[in-house]
């Protein structure tokens, strides 16, 4: 986080949290961060429980329902990579990961394991709130996609599988263009630049060409495109449904 005096804003005479608030679980090693997130977000409106690793979160699931977890990547004994994708086995409750892991491989990784979005530290308080709005909105969402799929007009993309469909019928991605959806999936509404999406500098001399036939496959009309369009000077901005 951006630092203990930016995360604490208690609000003076605030008013007791209503039966129905969203209830949160926060799974964090850090105890001074456990804390702080708690009052943070107990000032703002929701439910909190905190747990310090992966088999207290599992006491505390099994005790009581959450409309949210947030998990920190790294903790002793079971990563929080690991706990999130034995949890998306048993249940569909929206994962935070909250992570000093900012690479590309690891946002990946993390959508396959069933995590619906990422913040990396340290992050803005008000950042983490927009983020949990979102989720907790799309999850709430009469109708609502499953959280492992993003849909683009009449198509839809399964992360987990990494399959592309148009009604009924699957269109054939390559892995690289699995690769890329993933990524922007993972970051929808931010511009990634080219190096965003590439391993290394010769890769980037390619990701044009990429893109467009990505765009052949996701876009009603490729060269006015209404899902990956670019931005001039800085790179890409995936804004799916």
């Amino acid at each position: 986080m951006a630092g203990q005096e930016t995360i604490i804003d208690r609000k003076s005479g605030a008013t007791p949290l209503a039966d129905d608030a969203p209830h949160i679980l926060v799974v964090d090693d850090d105890r001074r961060i456990r804390e702080l997130l708690k009052r943070y977000l107990s000032d703002n409106g929701f439910r909190v429980t905190v747990a310090e690793h992966a088999a207290e979160a599992r006491a505390r699931l099994e005790g009581l329902s959450f409309d949210l977890v947030v998990l920190d990547v790294m903790m002793p004994g079971e990563s929080g990579l690991d706990f999130a994708q034995s949890l998306r086995a048993v249940s569909s409750v929206p994962i935070l990961m909250l992570t000093a892991r900012g690479e590309a491989s690891d946002r990946i990784d993390g959508l396959e394991r069933g995590v619906d979005d990422y913040l990396a530290k340290p992050f803005e308080p008000r950042e983490l709130l927009l983020r949990i709005g979102t989720i907790l909105r799309r999850a709430q969402a009469p109708g609502a996609a499953r959280h492992d799929e993003i849909t683009m007009g009449p198509r839809r993309f399964n992360i987990l599988r990494g399959e592309l469909w148009l009604d009924n019928e699957m269109i054939r991605l390559t892995t690289r263009e699995i690769q890329l959806l993933r990524l922007f999936a993972a970051n929808p509404g931010k511009v990634l630049s080219r190096l965003d999406l590439c391993d290394n500098e010769a890769a980037e001399r390619s990701i044009d060409v990429q893109i467009n036939r990505l765009r052949r496959k996701i876009e009603a009309d490729p060269k006015n495109p209404t899902y990956l369009q670019t931005v001039r000077g800085e790179g890409y901005l995936f804004l799916p449904d």
